[in-house]
């Protein structure tokens, strides 16, 4: 697996990332199916370990690599396509306002059977001031009076692509 990631990333098809937190590795995060010419766009799929869900670490890094693909890698365009029941997928891309585009019938091939998946996406044009700071600015303005949510809901690294380690500038 290892090696197939390493090849379509030095082919500039796919950008691999780990995410770790609190120094352990709690996810992985992945932009496959990059194409260039016209479209420039991806689609990223991730996973997130239970024991760090619903403390903001997967919209973070989801934030951090968006920015990164519109603003570092030049693509246009960002899909993300989950299986209707998976909720906790859901409410990560809805956090960050991507668009729901539709349904893809029986779109991947998943535990012995294809399976239909939402289609959401966002363009470098909706968020021209960057997701991450309009995330920050939406979890400022849900967050309790006094509270701040910084520490709790920022990986400290999204890292590893072909052209070596990332880690946001703001962290």
């Amino acid at each position: 697996m290892v090696r197939h990631l390493r090849t379509e990333a030095n082919a500039g098809r796919m950008l691999p990332f780990v995410i770790e937190y609190q120094g352990q590795l709690v996810g992985q995060l992945t932009v496959a199916g990059i194409t260039w010419g016209s479209m420039c766009s991806g689609h990223v799929g991730y996973w997130v370990d239970e024991s760090v869900a619903g403390r903001g670490v997967m919209p973070t890094a989801v934030a951090m690599v968006v920015d990164h693909c519109f603003r570092t890698v030049g693509l246009h365009r960002i899909e993300v396509c989950i299986r209707p029941e998976n909720g906790p997928s859901r409410r990560v891309v809805e956090k960050l306002g991507f668009r729901e585009e539709g349904l893809r019938p029986r779109y991947l091939h998943i535990d012995g059977a294809w399976r239909d998946h939402l289609v959401f996406a966002l363009t470098a044009e909706e968020v021209p001031e960057g997701l991450l700071s309009r995330w920050r600015r939406s979890r400022s303005r849900t967050a309790p009076r006094g509270h701040r949510n910084t520490s709790e809901s920022t990986p400290q690294s999204t890292r590893g692509n072909a052209a070596g380690n990332h880690r946001d500038p703001g962290n």
